[in-house]
Order: structure tokens, then sequence, then C-alpha cells
């Protein structure tokens, strides 16, 4: 498929009799209502359920291999191949799909904050929930920017064709194919809202990085004093949650870019966990839901349509998508300088690593690598309880290229500008899941905060033996007992066996990143199992 072909196929949908572009928040909500596509809630939200689908489909995302991707591209189990040849069949099925319903909508917006590195997009989807989830969490243009946007990349959304796997050369029904060639997104098979978020994501980590440019699958925010904080980790392990702090401005709570100039959030929304989300616990995110807002699978009150952000019958992987400035407490643009604090986040179900631990240039550059968390149940399809997992860069499932890229780029920003980087534990404590305890959130606040305000550069600390890691002895607000996670069970041989198991793991994983120097080999946990 030539490029006039690839246009002429885009344009197709462009020129639909009954396309609705850029509708309006109110205009969208109506659209959604009036075919049932989802409910209103007392909120003011909208409510859709995405059926089977209520997390990420890994297993159907590929990258079309050709002569921009095949020598760039990490090729393997995260970043699947599918020939040119067979994804140009598919779309050609997809657009005639498409051409056959009665209307279709078109968002065009941007990814990227900062105007020097934005990328132009447009979304069409056959949902209009699909396309006000895509108004909440791109970059919305004014008017002027409307009339100039000359899109560079585009998603296509079809949730109601399914694949035939024999014939079109997926792995199921659903499919998410990200072609750099001819600068398209093909999603169809899957109602889960995510997968047009996290697509244009994955294009990001494969644009910048060519241009010097560092992508990172974190939230940052920013302090009164003009000190940026970064929050890497994978969905689940608090994110969103921790950089929605009363104390400091939000830049944005998933994708960030570091430019020369600074950090800058890639959209211009928040996609927030629900799962017991309640107003005294996460006030901010809480509150942010209300008109325009679309709720991904929570469960409501048949009579007064009262989200019950505690019901998991549908799934624990419940999702609300709101805009930026439905909180009060952000950056605007979502701009800011480059980061003073980096703070790795992990959910460890063994209930062994410590709460806090401040960490060297070589452990940073080990615990970037080996991007270790426990997956939760929800966040992808198949996934019921925790599983230790280790996800390179804390976003493994979005970056195209090799985890080194991101790594190198990111150890000589540390570098250049002094960044101090935690290992945070947000997982269990007292015991593994089933026995142990989630850290309470209290706790981990208190910790990040000290770790914000530069309380534990100079605290005492204590090396853990098994993982190594410098352990503070105090932190404000936190019981003593809470911080060295072996005195915090109450079988310490156990604690033992479950650390020394984990260690095992660790080393297990970092086998596979050969290239590295011997000083960051060496900085992982000291236990050698």
């Amino acid at each position: 498929m030539n490029m006039m072909e690839r246009t002429s196929l885009v344009n197709k949908l462009c020129n639909h009799p009954n396309l609705h572009e850029n509708l309006s928040t109110a205009r969208l909500v109506e659209k959604i209502t009036s075919t049932n596509e989802g409910v209103l809630t007392s909120t003011g939200a909208i409510r859709a359920t995405t059926g089977k689908y209520t997390g990420r489909s890994p297993k159907d995302k590929f990258i079309i291999r050709d002569e921009l991707t095949s020598n760039l591209v990490d090729w393997g189990l995260v970043n699947q191949s599918l020939d040119e040849s067979v994804f140009v069949k598919l779309l050609h099925k997809v657009v005639a799909h498409l051409e056959g319903k009665s209307e279709l909508f078109r968002f065009k917006g941007f990814a990227g904050a900062d105007p020097d590195y934005r990328l132009p997009i447009q979304v069409i989807n056959e949902f209009a929930w699909h396309n006000l989830f895509a108004k909440q969490l791109f970059i919305r243009p004014d008017e002027k920017e409307l009339i100039d946007h000359e899109a560079e990349f585009t998603v296509i959304s079809a949730p109601t064709f399914k694949a035939n796997p024999e014939v079109d050369g997926t792995n199921s029904e659903a499919f998410v194919c990200v072609s750099f060639k001819h600068r398209i997104i093909l999603i169809g098979g899957t109602e889960y809202a995510g997968e047009i978020k996290k697509s244009i994501f994955s294009v990001m980590n494969f644009l910048l990085p060519q241009n010097d440019i560092l992508t990172m699958h974190c939230s940052a925010n920013v302090g009164q004093e003009g000190d940026v904080a970064l929050f890497f980790g994978l969905s689940g392990t608090g994110k969103t949650t921790l950089s929605a702090d009363p104390y400091r401005k939000l830049i944005g709570d998933d994708e960030h870019a570091w430019s020369p100039h600074g950090v800058f959030n890639i959209e211009g929304g928040c996609y927030a966990k629900c799962i017991n989300l309640s107003a005294e616990k996460e006030p901010q995110i809480y509150n942010a839901i209300r008109f325009g807002t679309v709720l991904e699978n929570v469960v409501l009150d048949e009579d007064t349509r009262v989200p019950d952000y505690s019901d998991t019958s549908l799934t624990e992987n419940t999702r609300a998508a709101y805009q930026l400035d439905n909180m009060d407490n952000i950056v605007e643009p979502s701009v800011a300088g480059h980061p003073n604090t980096i703070i790795f986040l992990t959910a460890d179900a063994s209930g062994t690593l410590p709460p806090i631990s401040k960490l060297s240039k070589e452990q940073a550059m080990y615990h970037f690598l080996s991007g270790y968390t426990s997956k939760l149940a929800g966040t992808e399809r198949g996934v019921t309880k925790p599983e230790s997992t280790f996800s390179a860069c804390f976003g493994s499932p979005f970056l195209p290229l090799p985890p080194a890229t991101y790594a190198k780029m990111l150890g000589e920003k540390i570098d250049q500008h002094q960044a101090n980087v935690f290992l945070v534990n947000t997982g269990w404590t007292g015991g593994s899941f089933g026995e142990g305890k989630r850290m309470k959130l209290s706790y981990t606040r208190a910790m990040v905060h000290a770790a914000l305000e530069g309380e534990l550069n100079k605290t005492e600390t204590i090396k853990d033996d098994i993982f190594g890691l410098a352990v503070p002895l105090h932190v404000p607000g936190v019981p003593d007992e809470v911080l060295v996670p072996r005195e915090a069970w109450k079988d310490t041989d156990r604690y033992d066996a479950a650390a020394k198991e984990l260690a095992n793991k660790f080393h297990k994983n970092f086998k596979k990143f050969t290239h590295v120097n011997r000083e960051i080999m060496m900085a992982g946990p000291v236990y050698q199992g």
C-alpha cells in the first residue's frame, strides 16, 4: 500500500456522510445516552461497560514490520510483528465495515503538551463514548489550532469488527495494530477504551527517543518552589493516587517526556483506577468525576445511578477518564522544569521489599531496567490475583525500542540534573498477599512527602541484608517497625525465605541485560541463591 492508497482509505472515513467532528461534550453525551452506549450517573459522568475485554489485551497487540521498524523495534513477546500485507488487508476490511455504519465520530487533537514536540493526531470511532474518552484523554485544540490541524497519526477504532484469526493473521478476534510507515493505529474486536490511549503512548515512545527526548511511563507533579517529581510504576502501583497531592500541582498522571527544556505531559487528561475510590482517601480524583467524565465498568445503583466503587463484579480494573482541568491543582500548560526527585513505585505482593529506600545511581539503573512489581488483578485480561512481573522501565508493554535506549537516557539525565531516586513499595507488609496487609496509603504518602522535602537525604539508614537497599530507620508519620519489612513479619524465617525467593527472581530476570556495565549488574539484591 502506497501513501496515496493509505490517504484514500482514511479519507473514506473522514468523508463519511454522517461524520461528527470534535463534538462538544454535551452533544457527545446526548449521542451516548440516546443510543444506549452508556448511562448518565448521579455524578454527571457517563458510565459505559466494555464486555469481556475489561483491560488491555497484550497478546493482541502488533507492530507492523517494515523498513522503518525492522531494525529499530525490540521484537519479541511484547512487540509482536505483523506483516505489512496482512495489515493492509485488515485495514481495508475495517474501513469497509465502518463505511457501513450510520454515523462515525472524529476527534482531532494532540499528544504532547510542549508545542515543540507535540504530535497532531485524529481518532475515528464508531462509538460516541470512545470519542468522548479520546476527548478527555488527549490534548484538545483551540479554535485556531483546529483550523490549522493536520493529523500526523490516525487511530481507527472499530470494536464491533471481529477479526478471524485464521484469515486475518491475528491471535484472536481483537487486535491493536500500529503501522509507523502508514501512520495508522488499527483497533478492533475490543471495547476497552484504554487501548486507544496506550497505543498513542506506544507511538510517542517510538518517535520521541529518536529525537533525544526520553518518554516515560510515569506521573509527575511540581512543588511550590518549582521542584519536580516523577512517579514511575505500572498500573495499580499508585502513580495517579500519589501524584494527586493537595500541596503540589499535577503535571499529569501517566505519560510524560523529558526534553532539554524539562518535563511535559503527553496527555490532556487522567485515566484513574476507581477501585475502592472514596472522597476521604482520594478527594482530588473523587471530585474530578463529574460531567464529561467517562466511567468504565463501574457498577451503579439501578435506581439512583450512584457509583459503587467497591463493587468489582464487572472487573477490578474500573476506571475514570477525565480532563486534567477537572482537578483544581494542576499546571497549565502541563509543562515544568527538570526533575529533582524520581520515585519508582512497586506493588510487591511478596511483602518483602522495604516500603521506601534511597537508591544510588547504579541501583536506580538496576531497578529501572528491572521494573519489578506485582501485576494486579484486572489490569490485563486473565489476571485474577497478583503475579510477580518484571517490566523494563516500568512500562515495557508500551516501549517499542530496546529498554537500554530509555535506560541510557534516564541515567544521563539523572547525572546531568542530580536527581534523587527512591524505591517505594506500595504493596504488602507483614506478610505476602493473602496473609499480610496492603501498605496504608497514609504511610506511603508520609514517606513520599519526606522524600520530596529532602528529609531522607541525611536520615540514618540501615542496609537491607538481602536486597542491599539503604532503608531509613525513621520517617515522620510512619511507625519505625513498618520501615524494616522483616520486623513487620511475625515469622522471620518465612520472611527470609520469601525475600530470598524474590531476590532470585531479580537475578534471573536481569540475566537478559547482557550489555550493562558491572557496577549496574552488581547493584541488585545482595543475596545470590
